[in-house]
């Protein structure tokens, strides 16, 4: 596990697209996961990467596995008007080959203590309606959803048919940094 510098952009985007087209297959549109673009996300990525780390406690993590990234966190302070003195927890992912094997564990621990570092003792993170999945993930590391929804219309502007439905869980981070 190290924290991901802008040379990671590439094998991030990569990591992001081939999760969600597994992960998200049945929950969001196959014209949306069809559009996904590692490159473009890429482009995207390294264009605004100082701009996010500007603040030192955004992070993104990546975990390898034979030098090989193999999952990506990103995390930093809330971007949620209600807990704006929560960490947030913006996304985790694996390759789904990677799936079941401690990456994902390894990931939302290393998450945790870097968000506790950073001075925050509860963090937030939302998960997409329906990935029962991640849900039972988030619950086991002790993730309890707080009953907070967001309709996120960021993938097709203006199109409800294509809204993205998520609940938010929360956590109370020990205050024992490990």
């Amino acid at each position: 596990m190290r924290r991901a510098t802008v040379a990671d952009a590439a094998a991030i985007s990569h990591v992001r697209v081939a999760s969600w087209r597994i992960a998200y297959d049945g929950l969001i549109a196959p014209e949306i996961l069809d559009r996904l673009d590692a490159d473009v996300e890429t482009s995207r990525r390294v264009a605004g990467w100082e701009r996010r780390h500007a603040d030192p406690r955004t992070a993104d993590l990546v975990a390898e596995r034979a030098g090989e990234v193999v999952g990506w966190a990103a995390l930093g302070p809330s971007e949620t008007a209600e807990l704006p003195h929560h960490g947030q927890l913006f996304a985790i992912y694996a390759l789904p080959d990677a799936w079941g094997s401690g990456v994902g564990h390894a990931l939302i621990s290393a998450s945790e203590t870097h968000l506790q570092r950073s001075g925050y003792r509860q963090a937030l993170l939302w998960v997409l309606d329906g990935n029962e999945r991640a849900a039972e993930f988030y619950e086991r590391h002790g993730w309890h959803e707080d009953g907070a929804t967001l309709v996120d219309d960021r993938m097709l502007p203006h199109s409800p048919a294509h809204a993205l439905h998520e609940r938010r869980r929360v956590k109370t981070l020990s205050t024992e940094i490990s």
